[in-house]
């Protein structure tokens, strides 16, 4: 089904998982690059359908002196030159309607973030744009709620739809994961998503500043492949710890490869 939504996704395999990775959000070019063309390699390796993911800008931050981007522009032509460079789709996030437009121009999904799920003019707009609409699932929602959400983007004439859980919101400062949620989604007749980062976070500290518990993202990402994902959302970073966005909960850059190995083999035994 991804390869009917994505016709130039690489290596595009209908029993293997897909996979959106990339870092949290577009530092600068060379970075970008850099951490792409690691990704591609690993993924040509396991051959791994790919979709390169990066936020143009962070529009959702607890603090005002927190990063927010590079520049609208400037990051979102570095999206088109990564997805041109290595020939792969490209992700990235928006968070009002009047940027579906501008962002498709150098994309081929565009992303709803979480909190944004229920924004209906947003996904209108994100919907006419006729690119791949990924909507990420509030963490305030259950599973069968995100149905309302796929109606919208079709009903308004797409019907190229994910959806990504990320966890729901669990005391003030948690998150849990509910896997049943995956198998009530895919009922959908959507691709269905993991995102193994942002669902180990830990949002609402007292520094303003969100933490994470990167340490599980193998026990999220193991146990999203064995109830069905379709894919998995990674943000991955070489030093997470001096990412500019989200570093608490990223993935090392250094521990994709081995990750893949073993999801590669959760996926076989249960296909």
């Amino acid at each position: 089904m991804i390869n009917t939504y994505l016709p130039n996704i690489k290596n595009g395999d209908s029993d293997a998982f897909f996979l959106m990775a990339g870092p949290c959000a577009i530092e600068g070019e060379d970075i970008a690059l850099r951490i792409a063309e690691r990704i591609v390699t690993i993924t040509d390796k396991f051959n791994i359908p790919y979709i390169f993911k990066g936020s143009y800008r962070k529009a959702n931050r607890s603090r005002v002196d927190s990063f927010t981007g590079i520049g609208d522009e400037k990051a979102l032509k570095i999206l088109e030159k990564v997805g041109k460079t290595f020939g792969v789709p490209t992700v990235t996030d928006i968070h009002e309607s009047h940027e579906a437009a501008m962002a498709a121009a150098y994309v081929d999904v565009l992303q709803i973030p979480a909190f944004l799920c229920r924004q209906t003019e947003l996904l209108v707009a994100a919907a006419q744009t006729g690119k791949v609409v990924n909507i990420k699932k509030g963490q305030f929602l259950a599973a069968e709620s995100m149905k309302f959400a796929v109606d919208k983007v079709k009903d308004s004439g797409n019907d190229k739809v994910f959806l990504t859980d990320r966890g729901n919101t669990f005391g003030y400062q948690d998150l849990i994961v509910d896997f049943r949620g995956i198998p009530t989604m895919r009922n959908f007749n959507v691709p269905t998503v993991m995102d193994c980062t942002h669902s180990l976070q830990q949002p609402n500290q007292s520094s303003g500043v969100t933490g994470g518990k990167p340490e599980l993202i193998e026990t999220i990402a193991k146990a999203a492949i064995a109830v069905g994902a379709d894919g998995l959302f990674i943000e991955t970073h070489p030093d997470p710890a001096n990412a500019k966005s989200d570093g608490a909960n990223m993935l090392h850059l250094d521990l994709l490869e081995g990750l893949m190995e073993k999801l590669i083999r959760v996926r076989q035994a249960i296909i």
